[in-house]
Parts: C-alpha cells; sequence; structure tokens
C-alpha cells in the first residue's frame, strides 16, 4: 500500500475530494446534500491516495473560536488502514502555529482515532445531520 496525503486546490483534485465526501457522508449516511457543501471556498482541503487511487478526505477552516478540522472520510474498501490517521496528521502539520485552539465534531466510532491525537471530547453528545456526535479540543 502507497499511501499518500496532500493538500489540493486544484479543481480536477477537489472534483475528487468532494466525490469521496459524497460517497461517504450523503450516500453512505444520508446527510442531507446542503449541509454537505458549505465553507468551501475558506476551507483547506487534503486528499489520500493509495496507489495514485483517491481513497480518503479531510479539510481545516478558520472559525471563530480557531481551527476546525472536519469532513474526514475514508472510502469504505480503505477503512482500517490508516488512511484517516495520516489525514489527521497532515491536517494538523498544516496549521498555522499560531493555532492554539483546535476542535472537531467526531461522529462517536471516530473518536478513540481522534484521542490518540490528544483530543478529548467536551460538553454533550449532539446531533449533527442526523449522525450523534461529541465536540473534541485538542489538548496542547
Amino acid at each position: 500500500m502507497s499511501l499518500h496525503v496532500q493538500k489540493v486546490n486544484h479543481p480536477e483534485d477537489l472534483d475528487k475530494v468532494f466525490a469521496i465526501r459524497k460517497i461517504v457522508f450523503v450516500d453512505e449516511q444520508n446527510c442531507p446534500p446542503e449541509l454537505e457543501w458549505e465553507h468551501e471556498d475558506e476551507s483547506v482541503h487534503f486528499l489520500a491516495t493509495n496507489n495514485g487511487q483517491p481513497c480518503g478526505a479531510c479539510r481545516w477552516r478558520k472559525t471563530d473560536s480557531g481551527y476546525k478540522l472536519e469532513r474526514f472520510a475514508v472510502l469504505k474498501d480503505f477503512r482500517g488502514q490508516g488512511v484517516g490517521r495520516a489525514l489527521i496528521a497532515e491536517a494538523l502539520s498544516d496549521l498555522p502555529e499560531d493555532a492554539h485552539y483546535i476542535y472537531l465534531n467526531s461522529q462517536l466510532d471516530a473518536m478513540s482515532l481522534y484521542a490518540k491525537f490528544g483530543f478529548v471530547a467536551e460538553g454533550d453528545q449532539f446531533e449533527e445531520a442526523g449522525i450523534q456526535h461529541f465536540k473534541m479540543v485538542k489538548k496542547v
């Protein structure tokens, strides 16, 4: 397996990012499409490929609160192979040095993965696009 994660902004690469997110969030998890496509222009996008084949995506963006990691998506055939870990590591390493408040909203089954990177659950469980989440904040 030759796993590679890179920051992308070329329209062709972004199409691959959005295609992965559509499969995972809209098709598999039944997220409303109108909730899925927002804040794209202000986000920094990442594409994971395995032997050149697109297999995962994520993004980060600056918000009023700090820096938010979001839209982590890995295609079914590639889950459990370290793609998510590679995406998180790359997104975190790309954040500005002054990014002191880093957070995300995690689906319940992904919380243990984010915890490995120092994210800690905060507050009450909540629903987003029909899926249960916890807000998680990176402790530095």
